[in-house]
């Protein structure tokens, strides 16, 4: 069980966790670039002058087609919209109020927004037109469903060739469905869900969301958005498909709105304040200098924010593109991993040209859908990262009784072991222990070394000597039970009673007499 989860069991009501919002986008690989496209035309007998007026025909095809389709299953057509800052969400969700659409197509809207296509242009080298890619504008169809399989998602198709695709789905709304048909008693808010008679129930239907044939489903959803397809294209092209970007959520739902309120406060705000470049970095699993730091050669832009968010605050980390953020709502605490770029974790693997028998390498997690399995869990070894750190914020043990059992001597198997003097000599080593990384992949006497040698009382040392003095340290904190050491390994895990130390001092030495005193009082 997390240590974060332990800590509050008791007033938690239950927990879920799994894929909030994911974003599918879908390419035909052989038409993504010019040589490719070329050879398309030149198979379907099109000449490359002739491109324009040919992809003007095809466009119209598929907008007329989504027009009939629109028609036949919404009552009416395609809506135009004319302003580019119009959520087409919100206009979903109000036709399907107004409405009350329950199931099936909510409506169909088009938007002219930027893509990427082909022009053909004179070459002198060639002596004819070749097409070349550009950046252009051209209209993007929308379509809005309550799927009864999948609830409320959407689908925008790029009209004009090569006929991009993006499917975005939610799973708390594909969770949503599937406790419809199973009949199970909830109640949910928007994407989060406030009771479940059966949270075991729901934790396997999200469970089961992983073993979908991601091929099969995305391909499904072509016959109504893109029926035209097979006409324009022929039979044999068919879509490559990324998870472009996911939102694996950890949902911990406690009693009331009341229960959580008080603890929110205090755990997000002692998250942004420990937030720092490099526990981040530790939190998304890059790679640092082994004192810590990040490494030269990494050029991430790491911000950290700290806001108002409905009923609470919301505390948000960013490497780059990707998040890990935590918040309240209602009676709803959330810790949510948002991956857009898959490529910053390396993950053991099969490369492409590999055979299945043939020992798996450590590289690059990808973004086609053959990594979703191992992408969940990449995202939720970073959620428990940050619950970890969170856990040692409601230490309710006083400092006087945390510091009492470590300040004093004691006797042990018939030798004497000296006490810890937290702020003095032994500072700068309990604070590197609340380095977030030793939660994960525990700590060696080598990472101690390269994290503290330029630390007061280890600068100058040379490497035997700094060795010599790490082995006696990690002796010492095992034996007051800070750290403990991992089987068959040369390698200690931080205790729960070592996260209360380190992180009860930390507080200590960032806090003011004045807010000591506020407390006291």
């Amino acid at each position: 069980m997390n240590i974060f989860v332990a800590k509050f069991r008791d007033m938690i009501k239950g927990i879920i966790t799994g894929f909030d919002r994911i974003v599918f986008k879908g390419s035909i690989l052989p038409l993504a670039h010019a040589a490719g496209a070329m050879s398309f035309c030149q198979a379907h007998g099109i000449r490359n002058k002739d491109f324009k007026p040919w992809a003007m025909a095809q466009t119209a095809l598929v907008v007329d087609a989504a027009h009939r389709y629109a028609v036949k299953h919404g009552g009416r057509g395609i809506q135009p919209i004319v302003f580019s800052k119009t959520r087409k969400e919100d206009l979903a969700h109000k036709r399907q109020q107004e409405e009350g659409i329950v199931s099936g197509l909510i409506g169909v809207w088009s938007a002219v927004e930027s893509c990427w296509s082909y022009r053909a242009q004179y070459s002198a080298e060639a002596g004819y037109p070749l097409l070349r890619k550009e950046q252009t504008k051209c209209k993007h169809l929308y379509f809005y469903f309550d799927h009864p399989c999948y609830g409320f998602m959407n689908i925008r198709l790029q009209t004009w060739f090569p006929y991009h695709i993006q499917i975005a789905l939610n799973g708390r709304e594909w969770l949503r469905r599937s406790l419809e048909k199973a009949g199970a008693d909830f109640i949910a808010r928007g994407n989060k869900f406030v009771h479940i008679d059966d949270y075991d129930r729901a934790q396997r239907l999200l469970d089961r969301q992983l073993d979908t044939r991601w091929e099969r489903m995305l391909e499904g959803f072509l016959a109504d958005a893109f029926p035209a397809r097979k006409t324009i294209l022929g039979p044999h092209l068919s879509y490559y498909w990324t998870l472009w970007e996911s939102e694996w959520a950890t949902d911990l739902i406690f009693g009331s709105p009341k229960d959580i309120a008080p603890l929110a406060d205090s755990l997000l705000r002692h998250a942004f304040m420990t937030g720092t470049a490099d526990r981040v970095l530790r939190y998304m699993d890059r790679p640092l200098k082994l004192d810590g730091t990040p490494r030269a050669d990494m050029n991430h832009e790491v911000v950290s924010r700290l806001q108002d968010f409905h009923d609470g605050l919301r505390v948000r980390h960013w490497v780059d593109t990707n998040s890990a953020k935590a918040y309240n709502e209602l009676n709803v605490f959330r810790i949510e991993m948002t991956m857009n770029q898959p490529g910053m974790f390396r993950v053991h693997r099969h490369a492409q040209t590999q055979l299945r028998t043939e020992a798996k390498r450590l590289l690059p997690l990808r973004k086609g859908v053959a990594d979703i399995a191992i992408r969940a869990q990449v995202s939720q070894d970073i959620n428990e990262r940050f619950m970890d750190n969170l856990a040692a914020a409601r230490c309710e043990t006083p400092m006087r009784d945390i510091l009492d059992d470590v300040v004093k001597p004691f006797t042990k198997e018939g030798r004497r072991v000296r006490a810890l003097d937290p702020t003095g000599k032994d500072r700068s080593l309990l604070q590197a222990l609340a380095d977030p990384a030793w939660c994960i992949s525990g700590l060696a006497n080598r990472d101690l070394r390269e994290k503290l040698k330029q630390a007061n009382g280890y600068k100058g040392m040379n490497e035997k000597q700094l060795s010599a003095k790490i082995s006696r340290q990690l002796r010492l904190l095992r034996d007051h039970g800070l750290i403990r050491k991992l089987p068959r390994q040369k390698r200690y895990l931080v205790t729960h009673k070592g996260r209360e130390l380190t992180t009860a001092l930390n507080a200590l030495l960032v806090a003011s007499t004045k807010q000591l005193m506020d407390i006291a009082a």
